[in-house]
């Protein structure tokens, strides 16, 4: 009985040491990957993919949420950049993966916080999952054939009062200048992106 068990749990322990480099490896994009077009569907249940939504210089994917005051206190900075930036071909798509929102709260969300690009909803997670998306704001600037040229951070400030590195922006000007990006990853900060539960 007992070599039963401990077969068992022999089992189980390989079971998962086998799945879990697997899933760790498969949410970690790297900087000069390049990203396939993914398809969610909006606030409208309308159905949009990256290829359709990118810039010609460029996409950014930002996961938000609801109810993080981290990207509260970043809404007005992402609608600046947003803005700003669309005007030279850089486009934003929202991303929101959070099991804890409905539709109907990321609906307001999306006219409180006066969002002027497309928010996608990934269900289950699925789409931050496949990217190794961990917090909300998180951002991924991709060039106009999808290849990942910056990871992590807007900036470095949450209060938005003492920005000395504007990572983002400095990624944009960079691209647009057709100068490699000098710092390609930041560390992104905010509140976990809320998962379905396992």
């Amino acid at each position: 009985m007992r070599r039963s068990i401990c077969a068992i749990l022999a089992v189980v322990a390989l079971v998962g040491f086998v799945l879990m480099p697997a899933a760790v490896s498969a949410g970690d994009l790297e900087i000069g990957a390049a990203v396939e077009s993914f398809s969610l569907p909006d606030t409208e249940g309308k159905m949009q993919t990256l290829d359709s939504l990118k810039g010609k210089n460029g996409t950014v994917v930002v996961w938000l949420s609801a109810q993080c005051p981290v990207v509260k206190g970043y809404k007005d900075r992402i609608n600046e950049i947003a803005a700003s930036y669309a005007s030279k071909g850089i486009n934003f798509v929202g991303i929101n993966s959070n099991s804890t929102e409905d539709l109907t709260w990321i609906r307001s969300n999306i006219v409180e916080f006066g969002y002027d690009f497309p928010v996608l909803i990934d269900k289950g997670n699925v789409l931050a999952d496949k990217w190794g998306a961990t917090v909300t704001p998180e951002v991924y600037f991709l060039d106009n054939k999808n290849v990942l040229l910056y990871h992590g951070a807007i900036d470095n400030d949450r209060s938005g009062k003492n920005i000395t590195d504007h990572y983002l922006k400095t990624a944009f000007d960079s691209t647009l200048n057709g100068k490699p990006i000098a710092k390609t990853r930041a560390n992104a900060f905010g509140c976990t992106i809320k998962r379905v539960a396992e």
